[in-house]
């Protein structure tokens, strides 16, 4: 089991929703580009209210992912974007059930 993750939290300003929920779900193809990157969800907690949770197989694969190119992404539209900067959490994950 991965314990390394980080929990991320989106706001999006309202007339940019959708473009933030297209560049999560494009994003997926580049975490399977990521060999550190264990698992990774997008997900949406309301219509401007987005977040990622993903697992690592250690600190390194993690540190890399935050340099990465969906960091890179995500950053690159967040003064446009974003009601606010991302909320990103370093988090040990204590169990969890995957097929």
């Amino acid at each position: 089991m991965s314990e390394v993750a980080l929990l991320a939290r989106i706001e999006a300003r309202p007339e940019y929703a959708d473009a933030v929920a297209a560049m999560l779900r494009d994003a997926v193809e580049l975490a399977r580009q990521e060999t550190g990157t264990v698992t990774w969800f997008a997900f949406r907690e309301s219509d401007t209210t987005f977040g990622v949770f993903d697992t690592f197989a250690d600190d390194r694969g993690r540190d890399a992912h935050l340099r990465g190119r969906i960091a890179e992404a995500l950053m690159s539209v967040a003064a446009t974007h974003l009601a606010s900067p991302p909320d990103i959490r370093k988090v040990a994950v204590l169990a969890s059930k995957l097929p």
